[in-house]
């Protein structure tokens, strides 16, 4: 387009200088015929802009990430005269369409339509447009262009996807822990007792215990020992361009539900807290609760304005941490206050395994000699099932 310009502004100069060193009625009709191009160009271009139509839509509203979707759109010309360049402009940095290079050309002559059915891809959770982004239209003569917004834009609601893990390489103890805990579960489900409650059923009650301590006592069932494990995730919102904080907050979630998948699976009851200016939190015990976990995460707003110190502080201020067997945290930054609580479980006998996400910050030396504290540091683009 540029060698269009120089070209067309070389022969403007001539014919200024023919009418004005010779004259006559060639020079003359030379000279307006070179000045009006550009105005017959950028009303050609108005025209188009007014007369192009583009149709796009997607198969669903709903998608998950990374999984395809059909995706159909077409190019009409439904004028009297022909499109000279249209080149078409995807939204790529979150998304893109199978088989389709970005900023493809076209011409259509009047009555053409091309038709494209093909797939897209959708690759961080959120809400965003998709699909085709802008329209560039250009002249016969390629000495202009003009760029417009399409204004049928179209916006999908993506969710996160569950990755399935066949191995837990990060925390094989879990798995082992699963495994003797049902067994137990299996072969003595009341070896221990605790003291009577009121309202405990009757029926429960452990005779010769009590005949032993001379007190009520009851049998205590599988999984009411011990809170075996504990997740917690940092909801902060850390950086305010969508293709940095799209891509890590997404990670963060894969990981919470990859890990949650696999304590549903092996039947390992978990307690999942999330939120900083509003803890919020649930126990999944079973398929359906993880269903709702997944709901949760769908929904799940990250707020910049959250404290990813208060989470640490409020789970040791309540003891909610306090006889877990083990402790995960999905965190993006190692503050002090996580690492305080870190270093402190895990001398009190807890494991303690942190997912850290992105290039996340660290505001101290992490402890190197506490084999019950592990630091995993997790990309937002490497394969997470090979890291997990």
């Amino acid at each position: 387009m540029r060698r269009n310009r120089i070209v067309f502004a070389v022969l403007w100069l001539l014919s200024l200088a023919g009418i004005s060193f010779y004259g006559g009625a060639v020079s003359y009709g030379f000279f307006f015929c070179m000045t009006l191009i550009p105005a017959v160009c950028l009303l050609y271009l108005l025209a188009v802009y007014f007369c192009f139509h583009i149709y796009q839509e997607i198969g669903q509203r709903d998608v998950v990430c990374s999984q395809p979707v059909s995706y159909y759109f077409v190019l009409q010309n439904e004028s009297f005269f022909a499109f000279a360049g249209l080149g078409v402009t995807l939204f790529s940095d979150l998304s893109y369409v199978e088989d389709i290079p970005d900023g493809m050309e076209f011409e259509l002559l009047p009555g053409d339509r091309y038709p494209f059915h093909t797939r897209l891809v959708c690759r961080y959770r959120g809400e965003y447009e998709v699909g085709v982004k802008e329209i560039a239209v250009r002249d016969f003569l390629r000495l202009f262009s003009v760029r417009y917004r399409n204004p049928g834009t179209i916006k999908a609601l993506v969710k996160p996807r569950i990755p399935v893990l066949s191995v837990l390489r990060t925390l094989p103890e879990a798995l082992e822990y699963a495994r003797r805990e049902n067994r137990l579960a299996k072969d003595w489900p009341d070896v221990t007792a605790r003291d009577y409650q009121p309202g405990d059923p009757l029926k429960r009650v452990h005779w010769g215990a009590a005949a032993r301590e001379g007190k009520l006592k009851t049998r205590e069932e599988y999984g009411e020992q011990k809170e075996g494990i504990v997740l917690f995730l940092d909801t902060k919102r850390y950086g305010t361009d969508r293709r940095e904080f799209l891509p890590l907050e997404n990670r963060m979630l894969e990981i919470v539900l990859a890990l949650g998948m696999v304590f549903v699976r092996e039947n390992l009851p978990f307690s999942f807290y999330w939120g900083q200016r509003q803890p919020r939190s649930m126990q999944v015990e079973r398929m359906p609760d993880f269903d709702a976990l997944y709901g949760q995460m769908c929904e799940l707003a990250f707020d910049p304005l959250e404290d990813p110190e208060a989470m640490p502080e409020a789970l040791a201020g309540s003891g909610r941490l306090n006889g877990s067997r083990i402790v995960v945290g999905v965190l993006h930054e190692l503050g002090s206050a996580v690492l305080e609580l870190a270093d402190r479980l895990a001398r009190e006998g807890t494991l303690v395994v942190l997912y850290l996400t992105g290039a996340g910050k660290r505001g101290r030396p992490v402890p190197q000699n506490e084999p019950l504290l592990r630091i995993v540091e997790i990309p937002t683009e490497a394969d997470l099932e090979e890291l997990l």
